[in-house]
């Protein structure tokens, strides 16, 4: 059995690590040992989520997930609806499940994506919570909580229309007091299916002839709006997103197979461009969204 290790913080920086190791990985039986893991974020979450269910199809069976039974962070897994999006994806072992509480302080807990009623149900049911969120924890204009259901059901769209595959959302925020110096949040979407490349290759791949590829595609997407739609104006939503992202002073970044793109702020600077990564399937958009100057003082 393969041991893969986890880091003590598995999130959006270190998840692409794990997805790196997790394609060596690929047909073998698999241990994913968080008994370090002290960290995780949305983006950590779905990480797990895929590389479970990834490595659980090339060996035939869900790879295993220990954790530390004396670590807050299974409590957290489990207010973020963890436990029930891994059942038949990961095998968690090392602490028993523990149960949700009442209330919760979570955005947007851990929600399957498979078809399109779940897209509307979800933006129904944050309305209520993205509202005091954008605007009492982020400062944002009340006008920000319609625009954010936008980016919202527009991401989770992308999980239909481009994936052929079901996918994950989670949302939460966090302080950032050494970092930022203020609120931000984390909002991850993440699917296993054929991605940028595989979906607008029938459409696009010809007038690219030998440059297409994943960093190709992204950059199709993500920069100049093309979609797999022949007709202009349709499924433009990750140009807008990035557009909005931009606007609020946010990150937004998207990995796809071989290459992950980035639209980046002052205080957070990814690279713009990464090619030639590991082959890990489907569509991993993370969004960071930092409060506005001022906000909660």
């Amino acid at each position: 059995m393969r041991v893969l290790d986890l880091p003590q913080s598995l999130d959006y920086r270190s998840v692409g690590e794990v997805m790196e190791r997790a394609v060596e990985c690929r047909g073998e039986k698999v241990l994913l040992d968080g008994r370090r893991l002290r960290f995780v974020d949305p983006v950590g979450m779905l990480g797990l989520l895929g590389n479970g269910r990834y490595l659980g199809e090339g060996s035939g069976a869900p790879p295993r997930l220990a954790l530390d039974p004396d670590s807050d962070v299974h409590r957290y897994l489990a207010r973020m609806n963890f436990f029930e999006a891994a059942e038949g994806v990961l095998a968690v072992e090392g602490v028993a499940r523990p149960r949700r509480g009442g209330a919760s302080d979570v955005l947007l807990e851990i929600t399957p994506i498979a078809e399109n009623r779940d897209v509307h149900a979800l933006v129904e049911h944050i309305q209520d919570r993205a509202g005091t969120i954008l605007s009492r924890t982020l400062g944002y204009p009340p006008s920000a909580v319609i625009q954010f259901a936008v980016i919202l059901s527009e991401v989770c769209q992308n999980i239909l229309e481009h994936a052929g595959a079901p996918g994950w959302v989670a949302a939460q925020t966090y302080q950032w007091s050494r970092r930022l110096g203020r609120q931000v949040l984390v909002l991850a979407v993440g699917d296993l299916g054929r991605g940028f490349r595989g979906s607008l290759e029938g459409e696009h791949a010809g007038r690219f002839g030998s440059r297409w590829g994943d960093a190709t595609a992204l950059e199709a997407a993500f920069i100049h709006g093309l979609t797999r739609f022949p007709d202009q104006g349709r499924g433009q939503g990750i140009q807008q997103i990035r557009k909005q992202v931009r606007r609020w002073g946010g990150v937004i970044s998207v990995r796809s197979g071989r290459a992950r793109i980035a639209d980046s702020a002052d205080w957070e600077a990814l690279p713009p461009m990464e090619d030639g990564l590991a082959p890990f399937p489907g569509a991993w958009i993370t969004i960071l969204l930092p409060a506005a100057e001022g906000a909660g003082e």
